[in-house]
């Protein structure tokens, strides 16, 4: 019935980033199952239970029968309210209800993607929100993003567990750093799965082949 239904957010700092959050309602999003997939190895154990309740961890497996139905991402939280998976379950219900209340549009299995019987691909008529607040409204943006900055700069400077994987980071850090290192470097480095795919998806489009008729990596 729902999507990942993902949460997006971006608020200005005067660090040199902005914090920027984008994260789906579910645990996991397709995607990072396809990544299990390209890597060869098991799903974790709660990201997907299928229609009899049951966790499944065969990647594979579950990528063919998300397509069918039979079995769904768990929400933040996981399956039951043993560990709140109420709350990704009332997050995602959440986006759902702006998407589609605003603009009386289709929801659950009317925006899917695929034909449940066959498999194959139909229309997807997604209803988006988006909210901007006018924050010179409220205060001056300078103030707005030195009282952010202030914020973040004491979450990453906060005591940090002696069993962690080492610095804090705030959402959107992570990501400003790889662009720095990708620029200076002249790009990023494709798995050779990865590049398989591109391929095979270019050569199956004659528009895609006239686009890219080579790659950097080929």
């Amino acid at each position: 019935m729902l999507g990942t239904n993902p949460l997006c957010f971006g608020i200005p700092s005067d660090d040199e980033f902005p914090f920027v959050i984008d994260c789906a309602t579910s645990i996991n999003q397709r995607g990072k199952i396809e990544k299990y997939a390209r890597e060869g190895v098991d799903t974790p154990k709660g990201v997907v239970v299928d229609e009899f309740g049951v966790e499944r961890t065969d990647t594979e497996g579950i990528l063919k029968d998300m397509v069918l139905g039979k079995c769904a991402l768990n929400p933040v939280g996981g399956a039951g309210d043993k560990t709140a998976g109420y709350k990704g379950y009332g997050w995602a219900t959440t986006v759902e209800l702006l998407s589609t209340a605003f603009q009386s549009g289709p929801f659950g299995e009317d925006v899917c993607g695929v034909d449940r019987a066959t498999g194959a691909k139909k229309p997807m008529p997604l209803g988006h929100f988006f909210l901007a607040i006018d924050i010179e409204a409220l205060c001056p943006l300078e103030t707005f993003s030195e009282n952010s900055g202030k914020l973040l700069r004491a979450l990453r400077a906060s005591k940090r567990s002696p069993l962690g994987p080492g610095r804090i980071f705030t959402a959107g850090e992570p990501e400003h750093n790889e662009r720095v290192k990708r620029y200076a470097q002249g790009g990023m480095n494709v798995p050779q799965v990865l590049q398989h795919n591109m391929k095979d998806l270019r050569d199956k489009f004659p528009a895609l082949k006239e686009k890219y008729p080579s790659f950097p990596f080929e």
